[in-house]
């Protein structure tokens, strides 16, 4: 039995689902989304409500049950909300700025690093030391948040490099110098 799976996704106001076949594009106020699911499972939408069913209980269909409805929740929840991931800098010298769509860091490194935005992505510049990625995609989100944090990992000896906001650093004691 999937318990996500089972869920019902509910579709909000402005936003429409269409199905060809395997393929479904969700389109609402903030883009569009196109996905192609496994075609074993079934998507039934009745009013503004999403169910999918599967055709029997091995444990191949009851996986893909689950992650395709929770894929199709992440569309919807994409195309009319949308997602962000919020980064910040701690060390002396770090610092972000904008030119253009480009991010462009200064982590420390003889050169600053330039990061271009794909298609869907947005950088947002609060303040030198913060970053948050925007998107429609929680995948794309994540993924550019990620690389994002990889020019400059975090360190445990000082902390400082690119983390995620609320992410907990462990850290390490140095040498004792004895």
């Amino acid at each position: 039995m999937s318990r996500i799976g089972n869920k019902v996704v509910v579709i909000p106001a402005g936003v429409t689902v269409e199905q060809n076949g395997a393929t479904v594009t969700v389109k609402g106020s903030k883009g569009e989304l196109t996905r192609t699911f496994n075609e074993n499972i079934k998507l039934n939408i009745e009013g503004n409500e999403a169910t999918f069913t599967r055709p029997d209980d091995s444990k191949e269909m009851k996986t893909i049950h689950g992650t395709t409805r929770a894929l199709f929740n992440n569309m919807v929840t994409g195309v009319s909300e949308g997602f962000s991931k919020a980064l910040e800098m701690i060390g002396v010298g770090y610092r972000a700025q904008l030119q253009g769509t480009k991010l462009v860091l200064s982590v420390g490194k003889s050169h600053p690093d330039e990061i271009e935005a794909p298609a869907g992505i947005k950088f947002v510049v609060a303040s030198p030391t913060s970053i948050v990625v925007e998107g429609v995609s929680k995948e794309a989100v994540g993924q550019m948040a990620a690389y994002v944090r990889s020019r400059r990992a975090p360190e445990p000896y000082k902390g400082k490099g690119i983390r995620y906001v609320g992410e907990f650093v462990r850290r390490k004691e140095g040498k004792t110098g004895k």
